[in-house]
């Protein structure tokens, strides 16, 4: 089991790594990667045009689960709300406008990952 959890946080890893080349590639600023606090976890916090980005990440290896983008529930996106604000105070910075956006990763043990991403969220 503990080898089975190694293979899919190295997985979330690699889908993390990848959503950031994407931003990246996109013109957002990347800012924080696995930020953590009593509230939760912002997988990736960038900017784009003066807007504080927090982007969740979610990698599948197969549609056991399901698609990655229906892990995340109102439940979650009231928490990544939430610690995006805490982010916001732990970094001193003031009001601004924030976006929570989902990265949904596909990428099977053979193939290319597919990579899609819902702004907005």
């Amino acid at each position: 089991m503990a080898l089975a959890e190694t293979r899919q946080q190295e997985k979330g890893r690699q889908g993390e790594d990848l959503a950031c080349r994407y931003l990246e590639g996109q013109g957002l600023v990347v800012l924080s990667r696995n930020w953590t606090c009593r509230d939760g976890e912002l997988d990736v916090v960038a900017v784009e045009d003066g807007r504080l980005v927090v982007c969740e990440v979610k990698t599948r290896t197969t549609p056991r689960w399901g698609r990655p983008d229906e892990a995340v529930d109102q439940r979650k996106l009231s928490r990544l709300r939430r610690t995006a604000l805490r982010w916001l105070a732990s970094h001193h910075v003031g009001w601004c406008e924030v976006r929570v956006d989902l990265i949904s990763i596909t990428w099977p043990a053979t193939g290319e990952p597919i990579l899609q991403h819902l702004r907005g969220a």
